[in-house]
């Protein structure tokens, strides 16, 4: 790497947000200034930086010097000192004041702000309240250019240390300083590790209280991201011992800490005959108590409205909308009549849709208010088209508000709704569901629809199944597939995969079909294959679009039929030229299909949601996606936010339908292999499925129906009710 030394001429584009800039500095010994760009924080006309990087030719700007790394120095001299202060970066001080100070303490003009800024009162225009104003903004400056410094040395860029400035303000090194570790709690792009690197070198203890209470918080953390509401204690204790490399004393008290400070919850628990003692985030604690409650209220309570008669109905409705209603259709009918809430479950083809409309036509008619909601805008949207009516996510039902704080309906302020009827209800976790319950009022009805033979929500919890092994909610199962359902082999081999027998499909070369198995053992030649499906095959022969309407989906993200490795190679051959921004080890630009891998309140996109980006500028490191019409900023802090979607994960495929699935399953994916992500991969196809793999593989799948358990006690709590 190159070195360059100078002062800021001056600076064509700064983002204060991203620490990004575009500076025109001039070197010592050379004619013409030098123009550097990249992360380097706040920078100004005066100052002097020392920069390292390399020189780089831009097809629109010429050639620039990339910055890797840089310092800073404050500026010497009358006139880089003036033009550092008209500048504009301390508060108060502006281009007149600015020749003032430096008119009258010459080169010591920064040194007396910095250390006798009493003397500024001596300077025409500056009297106490713009002497505070000054003395506060410089102090933040020392603030942010300390934390730069240490970020620095810990290989964290600007975008983290911008991250940081805006949760802690100029308090941040302060912060930092008493517990590193808060790191690790409160700013999204900064692990456990990495913050326990920053607390050793400021000189913590291994066996420092920060230290231990951090990794607890941390281990429970990452259990909740499995899927875990709590984690029992002898596994906590074990585990973090073992990472934190302490003794299980050490440990359990640390865990006794944090409990009397109310931040984790522990409690009794009996497992096979066996006392436990489970280990809660207390959020997560409160999410839990709050579903049981808030279920076991609107289970209690009467329903509002004059009571249905169901027989009556059930006439009107045969001739209102001329069906035949299968038995198990008409019982789930009679249950939406009669009880509070009812839970709908089923595979592909068994009716459920068919049922909901028929539940609304019903509640239509006795002038209910009725509201459709879904854990995503795919399925909210699904749902819509399917009712003709009005269909949300839940967080819009829920009217969630970034400036408000949070869901604005709750418990104080409750839904106008007779009814609610929730689809894809397997996707919900224990959090979403108790802001769900707590904004249902009493005398309203609940009715989930979902299919929990799939795959359990992506967050903390498995309440669909919670709810359903309680045995308090009453709960209609759909097993019947109707007559046109069964004409498509895509349904009939989900119901034979989720009863353990392996699919049918269309021999390869034969068709027409909508299911078909190309059997390759190889990982090379599974790879070589998905990428002529998706590129050439599949569009050639169903007339789809290999981006918008052909989705891959892994089992895993390594290998190489993994996310990581298919969404490089796809992203070659579909979308192979253009400008692109570097995102970690991958790189962006217009026409790539990608995916937002963590709900963003402020944007207003979630977890899963897929769009498209549809610019970008390589100036600024700021992209543009749109998700369904609706178009996102993203500035380079937000970017981790964001990853290629050309393959997914089957768990991130939830709540959603694609015409063509692609799916790769290899013994290699052994420890991934469950009945029900095949059942889920399989049940994502509208039009056609394609498996890409061995037979060994498929059969292993469909053999292991026991799903990785998760530690919850929502089916205990309701049972206790």
């Amino acid at each position: 790497m190159e070195k360059l030394k100078g002062e800021v001429r001056r600076v064509a584009f700064s983002n204060p947000e991203t620490g990004f800039a575009v500076a025109e500095v001039e070197v010592n010994g050379e004619i013409l200034p030098a123009t550097i760009v990249g992360n380097i924080g706040d920078v100004f006309a005066g100052q002097t930086i020392e920069v390292q990087g390399k020189w780089e030719i831009h097809p629109k700007f010429g050639r620039r010097f990339r910055v890797e790394s840089y310092q800073k120095e404050l500026p010497h001299g009358r006139r880089a000192i003036i033009k550092y202060l008209r500048s504009g970066l301390i508060e108060g001080i502006g281009p007149v004041l600015a020749e003032k100070i430096v008119a009258k303490f010459g080169d010591q003009a920064l040194e007396v702000i910095d250390k006798r800024p009493q003397e500024l009162l001596r300077v025409h225009g500056v009297g106490k309240k713009r002497l505070e104003m000054i003395k506060r903004a410089w102090e933040e400056q020392k603030e942010i250019s300390s934390l730069m410094v240490l970020l620095k040395d810990h290989d964290l860029g600007t975008a983290v240390a911008t991250k940081i400035i805006r949760k802690y303000g100029h308090k941040a090194m302060a912060v930092i300083t008493k517990n590193p570790y808060r790191l690790a709690q409160d700013i999204h792009g900064i692990g456990f590790k990495t913050a326990d690197k920053i607390a050793f070198r400021m000189g913590f203890e291994k066996s420092s209280t920060q230290r231990l209470e951090a990794g607890i918080v941390f281990r429970l953390s990452a259990a909740a991201d499995q899927g875990h509401v709590f984690y029992p204690l002898d596994l906590l204790v074990k585990s973090a011992s073992g990472f934190l490399e302490v003794t299980n004393e050490q440990v359990l008290s640390a865990i006794d800490s944090l409990a009397q400070r109310q931040e984790i919850v522990i409690e009794n628990y009996n497992e096979k005959r066996t006392r436990q003692k489970a280990v809660f985030l207390r959020k997560y604690h409160s999410a839990e108590t709050g579903v049981a409650q808030h279920m076991d209220r609107l289970l209690r309570s009467r329903a509002s409205g004059s009571e249905i008669a169901t027989d009556k109905a059930l006439l009107w409705l045969k001739t209102k909308i001329n069906i035949r209603f299968a038995p198990r259709q008409i019982e789930a009918i009679k249950h939406a009549l009669m009880d509070k809430v009812l839970i709908i479950t089923g595979g592909p083809g068994t009716g459920k849709t068919t049922i909901v409309k028929a539940i609304i036509e019903i509640f239509k008619v006795k002038g209910a208010l009725i509201e459709l909601a879904a854990p995503t805008g795919r399925a909210a949207q699904r749902l819509a088209e399917a009712t003709s009516m009005q269909a949300r996510t839940i967080h819009r039902l829920l009217e969630f508000s970034w400036e408000g704080g949070g869901f604005q309906r709750n418990e104080q302020r409750p839904l106008d709704a007779d009814l609610v009827i929730v689809d894809e209800a397997s996707m919900i976790d224990i959090s979403l569901m108790a802001h769900l319950l707590r904004a249902i009022p009493s005398e309203a009805r609940l009715i989930l629809v979902g299919d929990m033979d799939q795959l359990p929500s992506v967050g903390p919890g498995n309440v669909l199944k919670d709810l359903v092994d309680s045995a308090k909610v009453p709960v209609v199962r759909l097993t019947e597939i109707f007559r046109q359902a069964r004409q498509s082999m895509i349904t009939v081999n989900a119901h034979r995969i989720n009863s353990g027998k392996m699919p049918l499909p269309v021999p390869e070369g034969k068709g027409p079909g909508d299911f078909y198995f190309i059997e390759r053992s190889d990982p090379e030649l599974v790879l070589k294959t998905v990428l002529e499906l998706v590129q050439r095959r599949i569009p050639k022969r169903f007339s789809l679009d290999p981006l918008r309407d052909v989705q891959v989906l892994c089992p895993m993200h390594k290998g190489l039929a993994g996310t990581e490795e298919l969404n490089r190679r796809l992203q070659q051959i579909l979308n192979p030229s253009g400008s692109r921004i570097l995102k970690a080890s991958r790189r962006i630009g217009p026409g790539d299909k990608v995916m937002q891998i963590r709900n963003d309140y402020e944007k207003e996109v979630f977890n899963g949601d897929i769009g498209f980006v549809k610019s970008v500028d390589t100036v600024t490191g700021e992209l543009v996606v749109s998700f369904e019409g609706k178009e996102v900023l993203y500035k380079p802090a937000d970017l981790e936010d964001l990853t290629l979607a050309y393959a997914i994960s089957v768990h991130k495929s939830q709540g959603s339908e694609y015409p063509a699935v692609v799916f790769p399953i290899l013994s290699q994916h052994h420890l991934l292999l469950q009945r029900n992500l095949v059942y889920t991969a399989v049940t994502r196809a509208r039009r056609l499925l394609v498996m890409v793999g061995s037979r060994e593989a498929v059969a292993r799948a469909i053999a292991n129906k026991r799903p990785s358990s998760r530690f919850t006690l929502l089916a205990k709590r309701l049972k206790e009710l």
